[in-house]
C-alpha cells in the first residue's frame, strides 16, 4: 500500500477520447486520482458527476482530477457521454495501476469473496508526493472534501 509522503508509482494509461496519460506529464500540478469499480454503476456515476461539477474549482487550483477502474476506454467513452462528464477516465485493465495503489482488494457481497477496485481517492501534491489518501470512500460530500484538500496544498 502507498503511504502519505511518498513518491507517487508513475503510471501510463489510455483514456476516454483517445491517447494516454502519464503521471510524468503532469508535474507541477496537484493530480487528484479517483479509483472506482464500474461505470455507469450508481455509486460510480455520483462520484463522477460531483467530481465534474467541480471540475472547474479543480483546475482554479492547478489540480486535474483523474478517473481509474477497469473498463475499458470504449466503456469509458460511453460513460462519458452519456453523463457530460468532464474528467478524464483512465483505463486500467489489466489492474495494474490499482495493484500499485493497493486499491485491488478482496470484497465480499452477499457471502462471495471476489477482486475488485475499493473506492479510494489519492492527492498527489505538484512534486509528485501523495499528500493525502481516502480509502473506502463514501460518494457524499467526498468531491468536496477532496477540494478543500488541494486548496490547503
Amino acid at each position: 500500500m502507498i503511504e502519505v509522503g511518498a513518491k507517487a508509482p508513475e503510471f501510463t494509461l489510455p483514456r476516454d477520447g483517445g491517447g494516454e496519460v502519464s503521471l510524468d506529464s503532469l508535474s507541477g500540478q496537484a493530480v487528484v486520482l479517483y479509483f472506482y469499480p464500474k461505470d455507469d454503476t450508481p455509486g460510480c456515476t455520483k462520484e463522477a458527476i460531483a467530481f465534474t461539477e467541480h471540475a472547474d474549482a479543480f483546475g482554479a487550483e492547478n489540480a486535474v482530477v483523474l478517473g481509474i477502474s477497469k473498463d475499458t476506454v470504449a466503456k469509458h467513452d460511453k460513460f462519458r457521454d452519456k453523463h457530460g462528464l468532464k474528467v478524464a477516465l483512465l483505463s486500467d485493465e489489466n489492474s495494474d495501476v490499482c495493484e500499485r495503489y493497493g486499491v485491488w482488494k478482496e470484497k465480499n457481497m452477499y457471502g462471495r469473496k471476489y477482486m475488485g477496485i475499493e473506492r479510494t481517492t489519492v492527492l498527489i501534491d505538484a512534486s509528485g508526493n501523495i499528500a493525502r489518501i481516502w480509502p473506502k470512500v463514501k460518494v457524499a460530500g467526498h468531491a468536496e472534501d477532496v477540494l478543500e484538500a488541494v486548496k490547503a496544498l
